[in-house]
């Protein structure tokens, strides 16, 4: 016979013979049938033993710290009801730490920095300014091991659960990863019955979190995600390891979603195998389909958001969308390329956006968003985006075309590749995670291919330069992936058998 015990969240079942606490069902996460000393060969249940400490901080359960009558205890229980000692509790714990779905997706970013391209409003240079500066080495401080499929992007939120727990989306497989920090150790979570497909592979990656749309997520809540097949809400089971997912638009997408104004604007192909838009309103209603014309199906950029428009890239042009207007896709002018691999859009003084190019006989600028655009020409290539731009090793701290800021004549043998810039309203000057490849002379796009670069340097730049790690022998430097979590910055690239780590101060 088993007792049943219900809470605010949660069902737990109670066996009268071993005095153990099943957990039957909890808000959000459906019939469970959890047990902490299921016995089962395999799968979930062989591994409960292991998730115990994880899933009582998510539900906010209670643990034993003198007794061993139960391995868990439901919520809001103080002490064991078979010898009375007490147990640590979770219940009201609250970690407050800030969310992190990759840069192109921070709300909390101003509206006069374009949204979208790898910038975050979090104060990281506060904390790694403070490490010896530039010369001096350093090496980071934590890592953790890759997830099992390397190639992902990563979020790290509370999906309505009390503590911050970390997901790696692999969007070439469908795989979704859940970090546990107490095991120390990668789940993949396997689709519920009915789930959707979770991969895209039809142009850069971007999901979006329900907070930017304005609410709170619910229990297990993740994201709206681009699949295949249209966009999806993402719901995780941490406690089964599985999720689940709702349609919101069944169409198939070309395009990473982007939301401008409370509305979310989608790129589909439709039924005549061209591309129109989509809009959803913040209560996730369509709008009927605008049709783009006979665009192509991939290679888009993630949508940028500026100046009360989205923009999405492509080799062959840009498509701009206003809210209540049509969308309209410009075409590239003649003779113009885009150099989309050597950074994303940046902005001149006066506001306007720029995006490096060749036009056949040296790179220039080219004003984005206008059917009659500007052009600048530039005497080399520049990397980076939002004002974080570098020619080879020296910064640009002007406009965009403007000459280069040199202050060591060493570093012209050096090129600098900006990862991530942290907007700071009290700096004259951006500052951001940058790769130097020392001694390397040959053009900038060979470097960002397949070349090997022998020894590169993970460095801060801004107040004060900091060299935070040492590489040996990088190759394919794009597949860098900069997030924080647990107040700490970290770096994965798909080679390395660990993800480095720095501490930072606490930035909740």
């Amino acid at each position: 016979m088993a007792y049943r015990w219900e809470t605010p969240a949660s069902v737990w079942l109670e066996d009268d013979r071993t005095g153990q606490f099943e957990l039957a069902a909890s808000e959000g996460l459906g019939q469970l049938g959890w047990s902490a000393r299921a016995q089962a060969g395999g799968g979930v249940a062989a591994r409960a033993p292991a998730r115990v400490a994880d899933i009582a901080r998510l539900l906010g359960a209670s643990l034993p710290t003198a007794c061993e009558h139960a391995a868990i205890y439901p919520e809001g229980f103080a002490f064991c009801p078979e010898c009375g000692r007490p147990l640590e509790r979770f219940a009201g714990r609250r970690q407050h730490l800030p969310d992190w779905w990759g840069p192109y997706t921070d709300a909390l970013l101003p509206r006069h920095v374009p949204h979208g391209l790898p910038v975050t409003a979090l104060a990281l240079g506060n904390s790694l300014e403070e490490r010896p500066a530039a010369p001096a080495v350093g090496r980071f401080d934590d890592a953790m091991p890759t997830p099992p499929n390397a190639h992902c992007v990563f979020a790290a939120a509370g999906y309505g659960f009390p503590e911050q727990r970390l997901l790696a989306l692999a969007p070439g497989r469908g795989v979704l990863q859940y970090w546990d920090p107490l095991a120390e150790v990668w789940h993949v979570l396997l689709p519920e019955d009915g789930a959707a497909d979770l991969s895209f592979t039809a142009s850069d990656y971007g999901w979006l979190p329900v907070s930017n749309l304005g609410h709170e997520p619910r229990r297990g809540e993740v994201a709206l995600v681009p699949t295949a097949q249209g966009l999806r809400r993402l719901w995780i089971n941490p406690v089964s390891e599985t999720y689940r997912t709702e349609t919101l638009l069944a169409a198939p997408l070309v395009a990473a979603p982007g939301t401008m104004r409370r509305h979310i604007a989608c790129l589909a192909r439709n039924p005549g195998g061209g591309v129109s838009l989509y809009a959803l309103d913040a209560d996730l209603a369509p709008s009927p389909a605008q049709d783009c014309g006979a665009l192509p199906l991939t290679g888009w950029s993630r949508p940028i958001g500026y100046d009360g428009r989205l923009l999405w890239l492509h080799p062959e042009g840009q498509l701009a969308w206003r809210p209540g207007e049509a969308p309209q896709f410009m075409a590239w002018p003649d003779t113009w390329l885009p150099s989309l691999d050597l950074g994303g859009p940046t902005l001149s003084r006066d506001g306007r956006m720029w995006l490096i190019g060749h036009d056949g006989q040296s790179y220039c600028f080219l004003e984005l968003g206008v059917a009659s655009p500007q052009r600048e020409r530039i005497d080399g290539a520049r990397l980076g985006f939002a004002n974080l731009l570098f020619r080879r090793g020296h910064p640009v701290l002007d406009e965009p075309w403007s000459g280069e800021h040199v202050e060591d004549q060493a570093e012209d043998d050096s090129l600098v590749l900006p990862l991530l810039r942290s907007f700071n309203n009290n700096r004259s000057q951006p500052s951001g995670l940058v790769l130097r490849f020392h001694k390397y002379t040959g053009r900038a796009e060979d470097a960002l291919a397949n070349r090997t670069i022998p020894r590169t340097t993970v460095e801060w730049i801004g107040r004060r330069n900091v060299i935070l790690d040492e590489i040996a022998r990088l190759a394919r430097p794009h597949e860098c992936v900069p997030f924080v979590y647990a107040n700490r910055l970290w770096l994965h690239h798909p080679d390395w058998n660990r993800i480095r780590g720095w501490h930072l101060e606490a930035l909740s």
